[in-house]
């Protein structure tokens, strides 16, 4: 006889067994027909019945105490805030996998789905932040060069003018860190490059406030030289190490 039994929800079509967007495929062995009732009553509640797959199975499985019940705590209205992914329940081992909007989701549906159990059970928090937020902040960027005056934490106007529409960018991403990361050429004394680095960084955060972004959302770091995208040989590659990244926290 099995000692554990497994229950597998696909929580969007990224997975091999999905076979149409937006299906939940539902997978694994339960004892007896109304423990697989109850458990696709539950998710069949949360997502409409139309869209999802049952792959669930009868064997011969024997399961936790309770084990039906935290089942249902755990198919709860959390899920939906994750995408492309997948939880899996097996004997006592819960997995959550996929992406989620912003760090306050991931570790809030961790917390809910550890808090919903007794301790004999273990929670894998396998979920990651969507790179749909980086990807706004590049895309906003547009691999321009955010520019100051020469050898100073000034901003040209130009620079202002980009870090305007940063600002704009920067509105739309709740709840999350960004780090504002400044780089300089090689040119001259690698301590001085860092505290020019971390000088431009600043003046990024300082302008960016100015703009309604709260504070303590933007981090600042300089790493002088020391992160090249090109070769400092030429002034074309030194001005494209001159540069400002923005990262969105993970």
């Amino acid at each position: 006889m099995r000692k554990s039994a497994m229950m597998m929800a696909l929580l969007a079509a990224a997975g091999a067994a999905a076979q149409t967007p937006g299906q939940i495929v539902v997978t694994g062995a339960v004892p007896d027909e109304a423990s697989k009732a109850a458990m696709l009553a539950q998710v069949r509640a949360l997502y409409g019945a139309e869209r999802v797959v049952d792959q669930v199975t009868i064997a011969q499985v024997s399961l936790p105490p309770n084990w039906n019940g935290y089942v249902q705590k755990l198919i709860a209205p959390n899920l939906k805030l994750i995408s492309k992914g997948e939880l899996k329940i097996d004997g006592t081992n819960v997995t959550v996998r996929g992406e989620v909007a912003n760090e306050a989701q991931r570790q809030q549906i961790a917390s809910d789905i550890a808090t919903s159990l007794n301790p004999s059970y273990t929670v894998n928090n396998g979920l990651r932040v969507s790179a749909a937020e980086q990807n706004l902040l590049d895309a906003t960027l547009d691999k321009r060069i955010i520019e100051f005056d020469s050898g100073k934490a000034t901003l040209t106007a130009s620079g202002q003018a980009i870090l305007d529409e940063m600002a704009a960018a920067l509105h739309k991403v709740k709840g999350k860190k960004v780090e504002v990361i400044g780089h300089t050429d090689n040119t001259g004394l690698r301590e001085s490059n860092l505290a020019l680095s971390q000088a431009r960084a600043e003046a990024v955060r300082i302008y960016l406030t100015g703009k309604g972004i709260n504070p303590d959302m933007v981090m600042v770091s300089g790493q002088g030289p020391d992160r090249p995208v090109a070769e400092n040989t030429s002034a074309e590659g030194r001005a494209r190490n001159r540069r400002i990244e923005f990262r969105v926290a993970q």
